[in-house]
């Protein structure tokens, strides 16, 4: 029992959990569109990684915009190699949960999904989203591309004016390069497409957002 106990401090190398030198199983497509979840993807696609809170109800919001090919669920920015999510929400493995968003860039742009990972969720509250107490829960965009980097860090900036307009926090979220991602059980992806009523904990500030509309010709 120990060994799932909530870890409060902040993890170190010396702190986190082990791991496992193998990915834990699995779906190997989506249950949404049948698509591979870990590739290979078609040539001209990119891809992108956010943590917005619990990922059931973020992978949602990001299979349901237009130009997004497949999503897949996985933890991101931590230590313990393939972590298992009973290991995650011990706190002991540093990462937070994230979804994976694989899109067309000629139907939407990297802007418009930053755009909705703002306006998705709460990004000023640390360590948390909503009810969802946990490190596994902080809010972070993880670039894979210099392009990327600066797109995340000038919509940071855009959204944190706008929220000081409208009095909120200060923004909490993290912006990283994508290290490793390790894709969730099987039952964690597309949770919300075989559950319709399951649990969603995440919601937005209604502070709009002012980056591009995120379609192209």
């Amino acid at each position: 029992m120990s060994l799932f106990r909530k870890f409060v401090e902040p993890v170190t190398a010396k702190t986190a959990l082990s791991g496992r030198p193998a990915a834990i199983p699995t779906a190997e497509r989506s249950f949404v569109n049948d698509r591979p979840l870990q590739g290979p993807y078609p040539e001209g696609l990119e891809v992108a990684d956010f943590a917005m809170g619990c990922f059931w109800g973020v992978e949602r919001k990001f299979w349901q915009l237009p130009g997004v090919w497949v999503t897949a669920v996985g933890y991101v920015a931590g230590l313990t190699p393939n972590p298992t999510y009973q290991e995650v929400c011990t706190g002991r493995t540093g990462h937070t949960e994230a979804v994976r968003v694989v899109f067309d860039p000629k139907v939407t742009s990297y802007d418009a999904l930053l755009k909705a990972f703002w306006e998705g969720h709460d990004p000023t509250q640390g360590m948390r989203q909503g009810n969802d107490i946990g490190s596994q829960y902080r809010s972070g965009i993880y670039t894979h591309s210099p392009e990327q980097a600066q797109a995340a860090e000038r919509s940071r900036e855009a959204y944190r004016a706008a929220l000081t307009a409208a009095g909120r926090g200060r923004i909490t979220s993290e912006i990283l390069p994508a290290g490793p991602f390790y894709f969730a059980e099987d039952y964690h992806q597309q949770y919300l497409a075989k559950n319709p009523d399951g649990y969603c904990g995440v919601g937005g500030t209604g502070v709009v957002c002012p980056i591009g509309v995120g379609v192209t010709a």
